[in-house]
């Protein structure tokens, strides 16, 4: 009877355990959509009018035009979002991951070059064209690249996230504060190599 139960209660554990574990999505709303405090609920509450004009603009640098909930609030709680890519020839979106989200990336103009490393440090890539879709599993390093210095590149990104987040390689390794020393211990460098890298991101 002890062990009966015993097992009974391990099996609850174990449940809801691996349960909790894959909860990996946005939290469930318990209403139609959240409301911020003091909002007028109208058409333009779930109206984002921030990507006009941005398809068949000239592209001279890399740009990201986010939606999520930050910049669309009727966005909350709906465990979506997207951002429009743009690349100049020769554009680069720098190694970087969504730690809340996996990315669908739909090619809308020109090509780019993918490429995501897996857990086991196993690099997958593609060449994208018009019309082509990739995705880039949730919280792997992945990147974009735009290989035709002499076209431009537009891509959309949806998320299964309000708020995928970025962390950006580049930048989270050599524009935070992380010590010189250790930087260079960790690349198997030297200090004056990691100073050259760091000056150049913030030029």
């Amino acid at each position: 009877m002890a062990s009966f139960l015993l097992k009974s209660v391990l099996v609850v554990v174990a449940v809801f355990f691996i349960s909790s574990m894959a909860q990996a999505s946005d939290p469930d709303v318990l209403s139609d959509f959240i409301v911020p405090a003091g909002s007028t609920i109208d058409g333009n509450f779930f109206t984002f009018t921030g990507t006009r004009g941005i398809f068949g603009s000239i592209i001279e640098k890399f740009k990201v035009t986010k939606v999520s909930k930050a910049e669309f609030p009727g966005l909350d709680g709906q465990s979506v979002s997207l951002a429009v890519l743009q690349f100049p020839g020769g554009g680069v979106n720098p190694p970087h991951t969504h730690p809340r989200a996996a990315e669908l990336l739909f090619v809308v103009q020109g090509s780019l070059e993918v490429g995501f490393v897996d857990t086991t440090n196993k690099l997958y890539t593609q060449t994208l064209q018009v019309g082509d879709l990739f995705v880039f599993p949730k919280g792997l390093v992945h990147y974009q690249y735009n290989s035709d210095w002499n076209k431009s590149a537009t891509a959309v990104s949806g998320f299964g996230s309000a708020s995928a987040g970025t962390v950006s390689l580049p930048t989270t390794l050599f524009a935070t504060g992380i010590d010189d020393q250790i930087l260079a211990k960790s690349f198997k460098s030297d200090v004056a190599t990691i100073q050259k890298i760091k000056a150049g991101l913030s030029s």
